[in-house]
């Protein structure tokens, strides 16, 4: 199964702390990379865990708020020293995109690539971005300027040819790319071979989740029914309900409800709030809403496979 990773570079909430930097992820699937927040320093991490800039093809900014967004510009500077010359795209909300053009204008001067700009402005999920790999979905969240979560769909793959049939039947080259694409298979002594016969089928299809910042937004359980991995916002801790209302974020534990609602395979909580001094109180409370959860950490890598034909897809954890 070809690898689907999501890496944290950072999980902190409104400015960074010694604990964590502020809001930033890498999703990576065949070694092409695609990036989730820019807060500040993002550059930095991007060094630290090994990830080369050049490889960026497209960027997803969530709102226009400093923590989540302060790190691009230099980014996209540092793209340029280095002289990068393949194309980038920013999709980022509607009203962020004049304050980014007048930014790069000012700071990103003759670039030898283009930064093509996508305005993201929707009242209902819009799949906003499609490649090879995936499809992403955009949908608005409850917060206090214009923020989107992202939702990633791998491609539906083809089917796997049976590699015993290709010799016991003399299938050529030419024919396995329509076998494995669901044709039958005729053979030399015109015998009509079924494809459920020469073929198993296809790798599931994972999908992930990204929610931050916003509160809890229970009308999207059934867009995100069965997402394999899904990062929410959990500012606050459990008892804190009145200030995740006031600011526009949810606990842990809200977090947690709604993962339960939507039948996540994994819960990440993230975007945490300096002012608890660790997380793991908030973990320990909202284990009691949802069994399938991990704090996000700065490094954290997560990978999602599928450990059987048959089986679910779940997700494996390593540092």
């Amino acid at each position: 199964m070809v690898e689907f990773t999501v890496t944290i570079l950072g999980c902190g909430s409104a400015k960074p702390s010694l604990r964590h930097h502020t809001s930033s992820q890498i999703v990576t699937r065949l070694g092409k990379l695609y990036m989730i927040d820019c807060g500040e320093g993002t550059q930095m991490q991007l060094m630290k865990y090994g990830f080369h800039p050049g490889q960026l093809g497209n960027i997803f900014i969530s709102h226009a708020h400093g923590d989540h967004c302060l790190g691009l510009v230099g980014l996209l500077s540092s793209l340029s020293l280095d002289k990068r010359t393949t194309d980038i795209n920013l999709h980022v909300p509607s009203d962020f995109v004049d304050i980014l053009k007048a930014q790069i204008d000012f700071f990103v001067t003759h670039t030898e690539f283009d930064i093509r700009i996508h305005p993201i402005e929707c009242q209902e999920p819009t799949l906003i971005f499609s490649d090879q790999h995936f499809d992403v979905t955009a949908f608005p969240l409850e917060h206090r300027v214009p923020c989107y979560g992202f939702l990633f769909r791998e491609k539906a793959g083809s089917r796997h040819i049976i590699p015993e049939c290709i010799q016991q039947y003399g299938i050529s080259r030419t024919e396995i790319e329509r076998i494995r694409g669901g044709g039958d298979f005729t053979a030399a002594d015109g015998q009509i071979i079924p494809n459920e016969k020469l073929t198993t089928p296809p790798d599931p299809v994972r999908s992930y989740a990204y929610l931050s910042d916003t509160r809890p937004v229970m009308q999207y359980a059934d867009l995100l029914r069965g997402v394999d991995l899904l990062y929410h916002d959990a500012t606050y801790c459990e008892g804190d309900e009145e200030l995740a209302c006031k600011y526009d974020h949810s606990t842990a534990s809200q977090a947690a409800e709604f993962a339960k609602v939507c039948g996540a395979g994994k819960l990440l909580l993230g975007h945490f709030s300096s002012r608890y001094g660790g997380e793991d109180w908030l973990l320990e409370r909202a284990l009691g809403h949802f069994p399938r959860i991990v704090l996000a950490n700065e490094g954290l890598t997560v990978k999602i496979t599928d450990k059987t034909d048959t089986g679910p897809v779940f997700v494996e954890w390593r540092r």
